[in-house]
């Protein structure tokens, strides 16, 4: 394919090119005076737009100016740290989907199963669940182009478009002997920040924040409003678990829930030294003096984080789970032209007690390329409003560490062969309403399900053994010697076709949620969940035990 190189590209290239390098010189620190400075600019850009000019007019084969000039792009901004990024005018919907929560869709979330684009899950009350698809649903065409084989991010921009429009989808579903047709309308897609909000035990509430689009912290409002009506409120558990963040703004809201008035929130500061900007409460908070456990994982980032740190450093509740991701950086969205636009980090945040949580230091690297961290013993210290120590960089160490179970090498191959997906779809075809209660037997089916499907697996112990037995063979060991080793192996197979049993209780936390989302959807997941979840149990513990959350928080 010939690509033509005309004024217009010309134009858009260069004008590109030179904004991203003078705009990311300034986030690199220099002591050359002002006069130094801005002439190494003007030469380095000078220099890279010839040379930009004579490659793409001048190289044997015929160049694509604006991949070239994209490559050039992602060279520069490679340097620099992985949030800072150049944002093309088809990756526009990306980030307006992130920072606003919208799109025009049809309410699925897909992805690839043996091969086949697949309906993981539906979003209630959008055109796909009204007309009858389930997950399961293994999409075959969209309006007439065959799909197999493709990419989930190539399908998404296939079924993503103008509110209003109509899709054609085929599909093919296992309970039924013909290929399924729907006509689905494209419908303005509201991702909720808010998945869950529920009393789970005794006056105990249990909310789910997703992300932190804009609108999140309204959606947590009426959510405790909502509360509040069916009852009094003695404790809140807000899981920011697996949270990537969203918007500085919308997190200084979230803490307001909880907060009292005129509280510092959060601080970032920039290169330059009047650069500092501080984010306070600046209304009066919905629970003021309800118990607060927040859940945190390796997950959690950015916005997470904020929320986080300023709930621990103002000694507002208890910080419950594992060592979050550890992003403190603040990033920009400048817009460029030609529709595009340069996301890129402008400063660092700092929670309450003036500690900034950022891991990663991607502007130094090691003798191996590895970019640097803060070792435990050089990092500093700082107090919380109770006089409680906490370190600065490595994310937010929770107050009370919890960790998430480890599992077995049988549920992970579970999970990789999606065999809980498929049990759970062929339960519901087989069960048009669901039972009363899921029963612990439920792993007998499963066990006769795995049979059927042929599943196999091999677990460390079996790989250990196996590199014994060549070991033997390879170093010449006696017969005997072999014939242990084979007895040992036949003794292994008969004990693991027991494993199913054996995690069986790790594996009915995963099946049965995975079942009762068939009936009731994302929220019957979520219930089911929270049965067995070991974080969401310990923070009810300390949320109903009162002296000993005090004692947590220092509380004299």
């Amino acid at each position: 394919m010939k690509y033509f190189f005309s004024n217009e590209k010309k134009i858009l290239a260069v004008t590109i090119v030179l904004t991203i390098v003078a705009s990311c010189s300034f986030l690199v620190g220099f002591t050359l005076s002002d006069q130094e400075y801005f002439f190494k600019i003007n030469k380095s850009i000078d220099i890279f737009g010839r040379v930009y000019r004579e490659i793409t007019m001048n190289y044997v084969d015929e160049v694509d100016p604006e991949k070239f000039m994209e490559a050039g792009i992602d060279g520069l901004l490679g340097t620099l740290d992985p949030y800072t990024n150049f944002i093309s005018e088809k990756e526009a919907d990306e980030i307006e989907l992130i920072t606003v929560g919208k799109y025009g869709g049809i309410g699925v979330t897909i992805g690839v199963r043996d091969g086949y684009i697949t309906i993981l899950s539906l979003m209630e009350g959008y055109s796909a669940q009204k007309q009858g698809i389930q997950p399961g649903d293994r999409i075959l065409e969209i309006d007439g182009v065959p799909v197999t084989g493709s990419k989930p991010e190539n399908i998404r921009s296939m079924t993503r478009g103008e509110p209003g429009t109509e899709l054609h989808l085929k599909v093919e579903r296992d309970s039924e002997p013909k290929l399924l047709e729907f006509v689905v309308v494209r419908e303005e897609i509201q991702l909720k920040n808010i998945t869950y909000a529920d009393f789970v035990q005794d006056g105990i509430a249990y909310i789910r924040l997703d992300r932190f689009s804009r609108g999140a912290g309204d959606e947590l409002g009426l959510a405790i409003k909502d509360l509040k009506l069916k009852g009094p409120i003695k404790g809140v558990v807000l899981d920011l678990r697996n949270n990537p963040g969203g918007l500085l703004d919308v997190a200084v809201n979230v803490v307001e829930k909880f907060v009292t008035k005129g509280s510092l929130v959060v601080s970032t500061r920039g290169r330059g030294q009047d650069s500092e900007k501080k984010f306070f409460v600046s209304t009066d908070p919905m629970l003021p003096e309800v118990p607060l456990v927040v859940l945190v994982n390796r997950q959690s980032a950015s916005a997470s984080e904020i929320v986080a740190g300023a709930i621990q450093d103002l000694d507002r509740g208890i910080i419950l789970g594992t060592r979050s991701f550890g992003k403190g950086l603040v990033q920009t969205i400048t817009p460029l032209v030609y529709n595009t636009q340069l996301k890129i980090t402008t400063a660092k945040y700092y929670t309450p007690s003036g500690r900034c949580i950022q891991e990663i230091d991607y502007m130094h690297k090691n003798k191996d390329g590895v970019f640097a961290t803060t070792p435990d013993s050089l990092k500093k210290k700082f107090k919380t409003l109770n006089g409680r120590l906490e370190l600065e960089a490595g994310g937010i160490l929770p107050d009370t560490i919890v960790t998430e179970p480890e599992h077995s090498a049988l549920y992970n191959e579970l999970i990789r062969k999606s065999m809980f997906f498929k049990f759970a779809n062929g339960y519901a075809s087989a069960h048009k309403e669901m039972p009363s209660m899921l029963s612990d037997s439920l792993i007998n089916n499963f066990q006769q399900f795995l049979t059927s499907q042929k599943f196999i697996y091999q677990d460390e112990v079996e790989t250990k053994l196996k590199e014994l037995c060549d070991l033997s063979e390879k170093c010449k060991y006696s017969e005997s010697v072999r014939k242990e080793i084979d007895q040992l192996k036949n003794d292994l197979t008969a004990d693991k076709e027991k494993n199913l049993v054996r995690y069986k209780d790790e594996i009915l936390s995963t099946l049965k949620p995975e079942i009762v989302s068939r009936y009731r959807g994302e929220k019957g997941r979520i219930e089911e969940t929270l049965k067995s979840d070991n974080q969401v149990i310990a923070a009810i513990g300390l949320l109903l035990n009162g002296e000993e959350y005090k004692h947590r928080l220092n509380v004299r």
